[in-house]
């Protein structure tokens, strides 16, 4: 079974479909939700009950699918977490095999590329790091853009890693980031966010090189100003998230000062259709 401090969860997509996935990093496995793939291999309006009458008729047949079937915390689509039926790499290919599906194959490939992309990453980060940069640049990204962006997902990295150690839950984190955001630029996310003309896009993906240079030196403060502190309790860690997005504040404030102009800007990275839409709604 895998263990919750060794496991990372993730969506990996296959066509239009989602995939819940756990990796193990202690046992270097992925656990795919079978819930998921069930949907995927069979299209059924109801996954669920595929499996529960298929998980029962293998069972009588002693087939070693269902013994082998584990179950581990994923979010659903209500954003809550649940127990969820998942089997690692070997397992899902042998229950491809118990479902006649004309996915079954190209699923096959593409089970075979998602854990070859992780053990490459694995052996050498900088396969991610490169992956990371393809994506910006293609999108139209500067690379001194690109560069900053990719030290801030370092940065964010060692905060959650901080939290995580402090006993933050993964859903209060969000909690703790609007904090940080707030304080230092004034806004809270989902204010930020609207000020940009953003939906579900990425704030960080749609900040200019300052903003993202005083977020990553609110997130930074924060990790710092939490190693010293050791906060135990949510709201011990809330105080030093305003703590970290304090420092962040006066650093804007002297620079707005000296410059003459607000760093907060609606600047994005939307496409241009996009933009188009969003003039004539502020128009």
């Amino acid at each position: 079974m895998p263990n919750k401090k060794d496991k990372k969860t993730s969506v990996k997509l296959f066509e239009d479909y989602k995939v819940r996935t756990s990796w193990d990093r202690e046992k270097e496995t992925w656990y795919f939700s079978v819930v998921d793939i069930v949907r995927i291999l069979t299209e059924s309006i109801n996954p669920n009950n595929y499996w529960k009458v298929l998980k029962n008729r293998l069972r009588k047949e002693g087939s070693q699918l269902v013994t082998s079937c584990n179950q581990l915390k994923m979010q659903s689509s209500d954003g809550k977490y649940y127990k969820t039926d998942v089997l690692d790499t070997e397992g899902v290919l042998r229950l491809v095999q118990s479902i006649p599906s004309p996915k079954a194959e190209p699923f096959k490939l593409w089970l075979a590329k998602v854990g070859t992309e992780r053990l490459n990453e694995m052996q050498d980060p900088e396969i991610a790091i490169d992956r990371a940069l393809e994506y910006y640049l293609a999108k139209g990204y500067s690379p001194e853009w690109v560069n900053q962006r990719l030290k801030s997902i370092e940065i964010r990295k060692a905060l959650t890693d901080e939290w995580q150690r402090n006993g933050v839950k993964n859903s209060e984190y969000a909690v703790l980031t609007d904090i940080i955001t707030q304080e230092w630029s004034g806004l809270k996310t989902r204010e930020y966010k609207d000020f940009k003309g953003l939906k579900k896009q990425s704030l960080r993906d749609n900040m200019s090189n300052m903003e993202l240079v005083l977020n990553m030196l609110a997130e930074a403060s924060a990790t710092e100003i939490s190693k010293q502190k050791n906060p135990k309790t949510l709201d011990e860690n809330k105080t030093v998230a305003k703590q970290g997005g304090s420092v962040a504040k006066e650093a804007r404030k002297k620079l707005e000062l000296e410059t003459g102009k607000s760093v907060i800007t609606d600047e994005n990275f939307l496409p241009n259709q996009q933009k188009s839409q969003l003039i004539k709604k502020k128009d």
